[in-house]
């Protein structure tokens, strides 16, 4: 990236690199970023916003939030501290954050590990093991969304994922008999090794046997692939905020990718169940499960199990640009 300013080459290409390998709807890398002399600029890429299942852009946001969580914690790893600043200029709603380099800071182990992670998270869509989550790394994915102001609520009453499931079970019918929505699936399901975007084959997952509490997306090829059975107890949360608007939802995706490297770090898979987020009735009794106050961003399914293959990204190069002045910037 010869574009990038060499003083500051070192530390802002390992931070793409980290901020490409966050999840995204369907593996659509919803972003772009422009590289200044002291900042990195995250912008929403409205092409890649999935028109049928994300029409707002809600999860097309949490997926920049996650990417800016990356950027930040590899700038830490290299013993830089950043400021970041959300949605910084209201007239530029795509125009998501702006990350400011700072001085020095000490390096944790923490921040080591996390840094680390970014590299093998990996959403899987595989059967779990019925190994229990234990209680400490239970506590630990809740308090990470805390942290990044967030709530994680673990649906650990049957009653709870039983009713979750009947949500899923809803959902998951509604967009397989939506062809618009059939359609944009398979434009975003890759021949494995053809594309550096889509889910490939190889990463959907088999299909779940009969009588199973969960139902899992089915991505088109995967009907012709064996059942197996998954774990009879799930582990099953909600990642929620208390808004939701722009704003709430990229701080929630800076709290979902912090869950998320949580788990990786304890030796926990995850994969999502976005059915019920997606579709507008299920979301609203979903937010009914939860009480009524918060509003669901992501379900999300834990466990122990083989690990998953890789999903394909765009290099850095090809979603970065140097940062170009604002006309307001010439006056100044």
């Amino acid at each position: 990236m010869t574009a990038i300013h060499t003083r500051t080459a070192n530390l802002v290409v390992p931070a793409l690199e980290a901020a490409v390998r966050a999840p995204s709807p369907h593996n659509t890398q919803p972003w772009r970023f422009e590289v200044g002399e002291d900042r990195i600029d995250v912008h929403l890429d409205p092409g890649r916003v999935l028109t049928v299942a994300d029409a707002d852009g809600r999860e097309a946001r949490l997926a920049c939030g996650a990417a800016i969580l990356n950027i930040q914690l590899a700038l830490r790893a290299a013993g830089r501290a950043c400021a970041v600043h959300l949605l910084p200029d209201r007239a530029r709603p795509a125009h998501l954050a702006t990350v400011w380099l700072q001085g020095p800071c000490q390096v944790t182990p923490e921040d080591r590990a996390f840094a680390r992670a970014v590299g093998f998270r990996r959403s899987n869509r595989r059967p779990f093991t019925d190994r229990p989550v234990p209680p400490w790394i239970r506590h630990a994915l809740v308090r990470a969304a805390s942290l990044e102001g967030a709530s994680l609520v673990l649906l650990d009453r049957p009653a709870d994922l039983d009713e979750l499931a009947a949500l899923l079970r809803r959902a998951e019918h509604l967009q397989a008999e939506d062809p618009a929505f059939q359609e944009e699936l398979r434009r975003w399901t890759a021949e494995n090794g053809h594309r550096d975007d889509g889910v490939p084959l190889s990463a959907g997952g088999p299909r779940p046997a009969p009588g199973g509490l969960l139902t899992l997306r089915q991505y088109p090829g995967g009907e012709e692939r064996p059942a197996r059975p998954f774990e009879s107890d799930p582990l099953v949360a909600v990642l929620s905020s208390f808004t939701d608007v722009p704003l709430a939802q990229l701080r929630t995706g800076q709290a979902l990718q912090r869950v998320l490297l949580t788990g990786t770090t304890a030796g926990v898979s995850a994969s999502f169940l976005s059915q019920p987020v997606e579709v507008g009735a299920t979301r609203d009794a979903l937010r009914d499960l939860l009480g009524g106050e918060a509003c669901p961003q992501a379900v999300l399914r834990f466990g122990y199990g083989f690990a998953a293959p890789a999903t394909p990204r765009r290099r850095p190069e090809c979603v970065t640009r140097p940062r170009r002045r604002q006309p307001e910037e010439a006056t100044r």
